[in-house]
């Protein structure tokens, strides 16, 4: 299967090396990675030169987005410019990663095996661990069997029915409700144990506080499911005022959503169907 990876960058030399250096011994490599270099201020964009120059399927580009770490439309941007610089027509799997995660050398071989196995399969990957006081830790902001951002696989074909990815912080997650409305399946190796350097969410602004409030209005989530969804999430992050700071960016986001009614209306039902089923109902 011919694959093209894209990584977007910010300001990630401390451990960028080490990162490009888990994807180029892997057992099975990519066709194509593409490292986009957004507007970082310390040496990424070198690093990111070196290993286009030494390995020829690595391609290093540049581009300056939105200033300000805020989460989804800034990756997604760089992601867009990196994907200009694919080979579209030709490509079975479209991936973007993050440059904060370390591969075990054998991801891409197991993943792809992923999608050869079952032609439904339309979104796949392994699990993200934190380094923690106990050791790897699988991080637990949402459950083994989604395929996180930092780390995803798509079927170009799945790509292209959910319209890509969203401009939006939640694109991860809408993604995968979208992909699950168009007939596809979601699949994680949990085995495929990803080293996260850096836990989702420690590079964010203060300014994006109330930005998964928002989310959640953008992907037609209604009150009820947000407070919910607001609720576990505080909860795994240990905060009372990510709870109220979500409610209240969900209250003042405006009527403008990434997905139609229709969608919308498959998203609730997924979900009230899944917290059903957890608590017995």
């Amino acid at each position: 299967m011919r694959s093209c990876i894209i990584i977007p960058i910010h300001n990630e030399a401390q451990h960028l090396e080490q990162v490009l250096d888990s994807f180029v011994n892997q057992t099975v490599l990519p066709d194509q990675l593409v490292l986009v270099n957004d507007g970082s201020t310390d040496t990424s964009g070198q690093i990111c030169e070196q290993f286009s120059e030494k390995y020829p399927w690595i391609q290093s580009v540049s581009t300056a987005s939105e200033t300000g770490h805020q989460p989804g439309s800034k990756v997604v941007a760089a992601f867009y410019h990196g994907f200009t610089q694919l080979s579209y027509s030709g490509i079975d799997l479209i991936g973007k990663f993050d440059a904060d995660i370390i591969l075990p050398t054998h991801y891409f071989e197991r993943v792809y095996a992923l999608f050869q196995q079952n032609p439904k399969v339309g979104i796949a990957g392994g699990n993200l661990y934190i380094n923690t006081k106990t050791g790897w830790t699988f991080e637990a902001l949402s459950t083994k069997d989604k395929v996180r951002g930092p780390i995803k696989l798509y079927r170009k074909e799945c790509f292209d029915d959910i319209g890509g990815l969203k401009h939006s912080i939640g694109w991860d997650t809408v993604d995968e409700l979208l992909a699950r409305f168009h007939g596809w399946e979601v699949v994680t190796d949990t085995s495929l144990i990803v080293k996260h350097l850096k836990p989702t969410g420690n590079a964010y602004h203060h300014s994006a506080k109330h930005k998964q409030g928002e989310a959640f209005k953008r992907m037609r989530y209604g009150f009820w499911l947000t407070v919910i969804a607001s609720a576990k999430m505080a909860y795994k992050k240990r905060s009372l005022p990510f709870f109220w700071n979500t409610l209240q960016g969900f209250w003042n986001a405006p009527e403008e959503y990434i997905v139609p009614e229709e969608e919308g209306r498959f998203i609730r039902s997924y979900r009230w169907r899944n917290i059903r089923r957890k608590v017995g109902f």
